[in-house]
C-alpha cells in the first residue's frame, strides 16, 4: 500500500513548475548548509584537502556552490518522475553520441565510465540517445528500504534504461555476451572500496587513493570499449555529456592503467566545475595526504 500512495505525491511534486522548484531548492540549500549544518565537517575537510593552493574564502565559496548545487540535485531528480523524453533531451544533451553508436553499429558493446559528478540520475536519459537495439544499462547499489528502491528504479528506468544490482553485473553481462546482445554500461567507478579490499592506489585530488577497479576487469574480460562520460553544468537546470574515449585498445593496456585514466579525467572536470562532486560522501577515509 505504501509503494501506489509514495508513487503518486513523488509524480504530483515532480509536475511542479521549475521556478518553484528551484524556490524550493534554495530553501532546501538554507536547510542543509545553515540549519542542519548536513556534513559540512567532511565537505570542509575534503575541500582543503583536495584543494590545498586555494585560500579559505574560496574554499568556503566552493562549498556554498556546492550545497546550493546538491539541493539543485536532490530535486531535479525527483523530476525524472514526470518530466518527458522530449523536455529530458533538451535539459540533458549527450555530446559525441555517434562514436559510441558507431561502435555499437560494429557490434561492439561499450563501458561508460562516469562519476557522483554533476546530476547522475539525469544520466539515466542516456538510452534516448542510442541506437534503438541496444541496452542501456546502469550499475547501481541496492536500497535496504524496500519502498524507496523501488521508486528510485521507477524514476531511473522512464527513460528506457535497466537497473542492475552491483553484485549481478558480471552475471547480467555474461547473458548478454551469450545471447549476442549489444549494450551500453554506465558504470559509477568513483566509490572509496572497502578497507579490507583496498588493493590499488593511485593519486587523486592530492591524495593517494584506494580505488575500484572491477569496471576495468569487465571491460577488459568482454572486450568492451571505454569512454568516459564528461559532464558540465551549462546552467541550472541543463546539462551537457560528452563521451570521450579513453583508449581505442583497452585490452592492450598494462593492468590498472584505464582506471588511471578515468581518475585522470576525472579530476580534470572537478577542477574545471569542483562544485559539481559529490563532497559529502567520505571519499578519502582510506587515502593519504600528498603534497
Amino acid at each position: 500500500m505504501m509503494y501506489p500512495l509514495l508513487r503518486f505525491f513523488l509524480k504530483l511534486f515532480s509536475c511542479i513548475p521549475w521556478c518553484i522548484l528551484y524556490a524550493l531548492s534554495d530553501g532546501l540549500f538554507c536547510l542543509l548548509y545553515y540549519v542542519a549544518g548536513y556534513r559540512r565537517k567532511i565537505v570542509r575537510q575534503n575541500l582543503t584537502e583536495s584543494f590545498p593552493e586555494k585560500s579559505l574564502p574560496e574554499i568556503r565559496q566552493i562549498e556554498k556552490d556546492f550545497y546550493h548545487f546538491f539541493a539543485d540535485t536532490i530535486l531535479e531528480s525527483y523530476k525524472l518522475a514526470s518530466i518527458s523524453p522530449e523536455e529530458l533531451r533538451k535539459r540533458m544533451k549527450f555530446k559525441n553520441v555517434e562514436a559510441v553508436n558507431a561502435k555499437s553499429r560494429e557490434g561492439k558493446s561499450v563501458s561508460v565510465y562516469l562519476g557522483h559528478y554533476g546530476n547522475w540520475e539525469w544520466v539515466s536519459s542516456m538510452p534516448l540517445w542510442l541506437e534503438k537495439s541496444v541496452e542501456g544499462v546502469q550499475i547501481y547499489h541496492k536500497l535496504r528500504n524496500q519502498t524507496m528502491e523501488r521508486l528510485m528504479l521507477y524514476i531511473r528506468e522512464r527513460m528506457g534504461g535497466i537497473s542492475v544490482e552491483m553484485h549481478k553485473t558480471a552475471r547480467y553481462i555474461t547473458e548478454l555476451v551469450n545471447s549476442r546482445k549489444v549494450c551500453v554500461i554506465g558504470f559509477i567507478a568513483d566509490q572509496s572500496p572497502k578497507k579490507r579490499e583496498s588493493r590499488y592506489f593511485l593519486p587523486f585530488l592530492h591524495h593517494k587513493t584506494p580505488v575500484l577497479t572491477g569496471t576495468e576487469k569487465i571491460t577488459k574480460h568482454y572486450g568492451f570499449e571505454a569512454f568516459f562520460l564528461d559532464v558540465k553544468r551549462v546552467k541550472r537546470g541543463y546539462y551537457e555529456a560528452e563521451f570521450v574515449q579513453l583508449h581505442d585498445a583497452p585490452q592492450s593496456l598494462p593492468d590498472f592503467e584505464l582506471t588511471v585514466l578515468y581518475f585522470q579525467h576525472l579530476e580534470q572536470a572537478i577542477q574545471r566545475q569542483p562544485e559539481l562532486y559529490l563532497w559529502t560522501h567520505n571519499r578519502f577515509k582510506h587515502a593519504e595526504k600528498t603534497k
